[in-house]
């Protein structure tokens, strides 16, 4: 049998060569390449690199307002030799404060006691050990002024009622209802944020797709307005309170298409 002969016989009997050799398989034509699925284009690739496309950026709010209450920072504090009569001392010369900051029209729901204290005070000398010479007592208070424009008289009733024991350690100018004020400096943030990822989307030449998710960085930062106790020597009382300002920050990320 020729060589032409066999491989004609082969192809009849579905690939198996019959003779005096082995018997030899020829693969069938693209079998298994029939179970793969088919490569993808250019077009299926780009388009699933640009559905996974996105852009994180951070965005930066900030907001003021005037502020509408003061809150004012008062101790009082008497030295005597034994500790009740500083006890005695001190709660004399508070009286006389919560009843000053009454008359100046302040609720009692607006003042609360902060701290109180007692403490033995030393005299220290270079030759010999401390030497016990009598006690402090004091007491702070928290006073919330919801009238600003009475900031002054109330500084000015306190001292003169509780006089050399009075001290005025501050006053903290700020809003009474942060929230509102809050909400504009997020919008602010958001804001900032998109404006970002806009530029980044042209940049890149893109286009800026649905919002994946925002987080707020921190809880946002309130910074009131303080002026110090040594504002108020001699006279001085703050007639500028300023403006109150929020600030928050936020991370957004943006789909690009």
């Amino acid at each position: 049998m020729s060589v032409r002969t066999a491989l004609t016989a082969a192809a009849l009997t579905g690939g198996l060569l019959v003779g005096a050799a082995a018997p030899v398989l020829v693969a069938a034509p693209a079998a298994a390449a029939s179970l793969s699925a088919p490569p993808a284009s250019s077009h299926e690739i780009a388009d699933r690199d640009r559905e996974a496309t996105t852009v994180s950026v951070n965005g930066e709010g900030r907001a003021t307002a005037a502020p509408d209450m003061a809150v004012l920072a008062v101790a009082v504090e008497a030295t005597e030799p034994t500790a009740k009569r500083a006890l005695a001392a001190q709660s004399v010369a508070a009286e006389a404060v919560l009843a000053a900051v009454r008359r100046q029209g302040i609720a009692d729901r607006d003042v609360q006691t902060e701290s109180l204290s007692l403490n033995p005070v030393y005299q220290h000398t270079d030759r010999a050990a401390s030497k016990l010479t009598g006690y402090q007592a004091g007491q702070a208070f928290s006073v919330r002024i919801r009238d600003l424009a009475r900031t002054g008289a109330v500084v000015e009733a306190v001292t003169a009622a509780a006089g050399d024991a009075a001290r005025i350690n501050g006053v903290t100018f700020d809003v009474a209802d942060p929230s509102a004020l809050r909400a504009r400096a997020r919008e602010a943030a958001h804001a900032d944020a998109r404006t970002k990822a806009e530029q980044y989307a042209r940049l890149s030449g893109r286009g800026l797709g649905r919002l994946v998710s925002v987080t707020e960085t921190g809880s946002g930062t309130h910074r009131p307005v303080e002026v110090p106790g040594a504002a108020f020597e001699a006279g001085k009382v703050p007639v500028a309170p300023g403006e109150i300002r929020d600030e928050v920050a936020v991370t957004a990320v943006y789909e690009l298409y």
